[in-house]
């Protein structure tokens, strides 16, 4: 079920009905109310699983590509970094777009959406300061969190059809420029 709503909601946006999710999984409606409830919790779970591929209670900054930006010189971990975003933007954009749109009719979905942003931002200061080697200033953890964004990767991926490859190559360099000389 998780799955089918992760490519649903992704494909989709917000819009997308619980029958249609349940139709496509294969289970009932009421199956799929009554291991989530609603529909805006079947998103946050999927979002949830989204975020990080999996269901392990395991926070991002645990996992392996996270820590990956503490080993090897900066453009070693600019790069895992850059393969991190690339990864998880890669299943997450789709469903950052329905966030967007569900948010706002939903309060739910905005406090999901606030927080999520706070997270990011967050943990883009961290990888930020594991690949500097050292404490970013506000401006630099801000900049660095603008460029390394959901609607960033989906203007330059989705629109402007840079390939995988294309974006962690620009993203590995423009975090070393705007972090500066080691």
């Amino acid at each position: 079920m998780l799955d089918t709503a992760i490519r649903m909601f992704s494909e989709r946006g917000w819009s997308v009905g619980v029958r249609e999710i349940a139709a496509e999984a294969g289970v009932s409606f009421e199956t799929v109310y009554a291991k989530f409830g609603s529909k805006t919790r079947l998103f946050l779970t999927a979002f949830d699983v989204a975020v990080v591929g999996d269901d392990q209670p395991v926070p991002l900054v645990d996992r392996s590509g996270f820590t990956a930006m503490s080993a090897g010189d900066r453009r070693e971990r600019a790069a895992a970094g850059a393969a991190l975003a690339a990864e998880i933007y890669g299943r997450t954009t789709g469903l950052y777009r329905a966030l967007r749109e569900g948010a706002s009719s939903d309060t739910e979905l905005a406090a999901k959406l606030a927080e999520a942003y706070r997270r990011q931002r967050s943990d883009v200061r961290t990888a930020g300061e594991a690949v500097a080697g050292r404490t970013l200033t506000d401006d630099e953890a801000e900049g660095l969190w603008a460029v390394i964004s959901t609607e960033v990767y989906d203007l330059l991926v989705n629109n402007a059809g840079w390939s995988q490859s294309r974006y962690r190559d620009w993203l590995a360099d423009t975090t070393l420029r705007l972090l500066g000389p080691a």
